[in-house]
């Protein structure tokens, strides 16, 4: 019998060919964060059964784009950058199950195919996007991280500008903002493949960073718009009150998660 080896399609004789490697996958990353209060139904309406709003502050959203490079154990991704680089944008809001609050990413975009592997396999909603952000430099004419530097960030998907942002930096922050500073409860959902036989995967998992580093983390302010698109809802999630900006350059190593419920039922396989 033939033998196919690879963690992720496509599988082959050598598993070269597998879109992503094994975990653990680290990151190294650039995050724009951008949060604000909407209204806490808009939340509500994003949290399947048996996930709630979170008790304390229920409408807050964080907004990130992510500028990544990311490897697996080996590394070898960083001498070859196209596989290693990409970029992200996110919405980030809270929930709570069985008294315990997590982070939920409920819309992402990425730039690249191996990011929309990795988040199927993670439970993020991933998407096609284009995400764009300033980055900083110590020479020319890119910022600093300084107090007064100005940071810009765009999403578009389908050919639609989904938001923008504009950051200007005020001083240290001892935090990277709180929505988002939670383990992730997530969803992996897969349809049947025989019609009308509903999910052949239906589980809640909680996940988060195995190790983590970050750099001196800084608050600031922003401008952020939200656009309406066909085929994007992230435009529900209505500005109501601005929060904070900061601006952070993390590490990140991700290496599996936890299974909390399976079988829930809480989505339609339609």
């Amino acid at each position: 019998m033939t033998s196919v080896r690879g963690y992720f399609h496509p599988k082959t004789a050598s598993g070269a060919s597998s879109l992503v490697p094994s975990p653990p996958w680290r990151y190294s990353g650039d995050l724009l964060t951008v949060e604000y209060r909407t209204d806490p139904a808009r939340v509500r309406e994003l949290l399947p059964e048996p996930l709630e709003l979170a008790d304390e502050d229920p409408g807050a959203v964080a907004l990130i784009w992510a500028d990544w490079q990311s490897c697996s154990a080996s590394g070898d991704e960083l001498l070859d950058p196209v596989l290693s680089q990409y970029k992200e944008a996110f919405a980030v809001v809270r929930c709570r199950y069985k008294g315990q609050t997590y982070s939920r990413c409920v819309y992402i975009w990425v730039d690249k195919d191996f990011a929309i592997a990795r988040g199927l396999h993670q439970g993020y909603p991933k998407k096609l996007g284009s995400i764009h952000q300033t980055r900083p430099h110590p020479y020319g004419p890119a910022p600093r991280i300084s107090a007064g530097a100005r940071f810009g960030a765009t999403l578009a998907a389908a050919d639609r500008r989904l938001a923008q942002a504009v950051v200007t930096l005020r001083e240290p922050s001892e935090t990277n903002g709180f929505v988002n500073g939670h383990p992730m409860a997530h969803h992996r959902w897969l349809p049947s493949i025989e019609k009308g036989k509903g999910l052949a995967l239906d589980e809640l998992i909680e996940s988060g960073a195995a190790d983590f580093e970050g750099g001196q983390a800084w608050v600031g302010d922003a401008e952020l718009e939200l656009f309406e698109a066909p085929t994007e809802e992230l435009a529900r999630l209505t500005i109501e009150e601005p929060i904070a900006a900061y601006y952070r350059q993390v590490g990140v190593v991700w290496d599996g998660g936890r299974l909390l419920e399976s079988g829930l039922s809480g989505a339609s396989a339609e």
